[in-house]
């Protein structure tokens, strides 16, 4: 069993809309999706905004569903240079930027765990599967809707992301944070959390990020509608890929 994971409803719709043989279940006010999807049993679930939501929701997968192996698919914003709208982060390490426990341990030390950054899962498979997605982009993804929101030739990049519970949405906040984290190149309310959890448990785990703006100021865009009719379908297209 894989568990698929979102924090918002509108990026997981179009994987729902595929799965097959359906069960539901309410937990913790939230609504688990058993069934198969591309032949693959899985468990798809909306975990709202943020660390806390996404980490309760990660241990009830975890501790309910048996799973043996979780990836969370989202939106976030660029804060490197390079990144354009529509291209996606496969996570390599994660970072909470928000965890400062400084003097008693290093800013973005996970007490106990003695970690700074938390590593994802061996991404060569789920890299294949994105490139082969890309390849076959307008299979997936409306034009029309694509230059709406201005993407053009989207690339597919490995690296560190960084997790704190606020928007980021200046180039001030940016610039601090390329200060303190060099290495990370997106910015997003989830991931590293799930990364936290999944690391004491011992589950494998992958990180799916398609970029929806520059986190600047003009970080504006239709969120609900981008996660919908570009995030979900990126999810379908990269997760098509990677189940085969």
């Amino acid at each position: 069993m894989i568990g698929i994971i979102s924090a918002m409803q509108e990026e997981i719709q179009a994987l729902l809309h595929e799965l097959k043989n359906v069960s539901t279940t309410e937990k913790g006010m939230r609504t688990y999706y058993t069934g198969t999807l591309f032949h693959k049993k899985v468990v798809i679930v909306f975990s709202r905004w943020g660390k806390v939501a996404s980490a309760a929701t990660t241990t009830q997968l975890i501790n309910d569903y048996k799973v043996t192996e979780i990836i969370f698919t989202g939106v976030a914003g660029a804060i490197h240079k390079q990144l354009n709208i529509g291209d996606v982060i496969i996570g390599k390490n994660l970072f909470q930027h928000d965890m400062d426990a400084s003097p008693l341990f290093e800013p973005f030390e996970i007490p106990i765990l003695k970690k700074k950054g938390i590593e994802t899962k061996d991404a060569t498979k789920l890299l294949e599967a994105t490139t082969a997605f890309l390849e076959t982009f307008s299979d997936y993804i409306n034009p029309i809707e694509a230059k709406e929101f201005n993407i053009k030739l989207p690339k597919v990049v490995y690296g560190d992301i960084a997790s704190g519970d606020q928007f980021i949405s200046s180039i001030k906040k940016i610039n601090h944070l390329n200060e303190l984290l060099p290495s990370a190149i997106c910015v997003e309310m989830e991931g590293a959390a799930v990364a936290q959890v999944c690391f004491e448990y011992q589950i494998p785990f992958s990180i799916i990020r398609i970029i929806s703006d520059k986190a600047n100021d003009n970080a504006t865009i239709d969120f609900p509608k981008f996660a919908n009719t570009i995030a979900s379908n990126y999810a379908l297209g990269i997760l098509k890929n990677y189940f085969d």
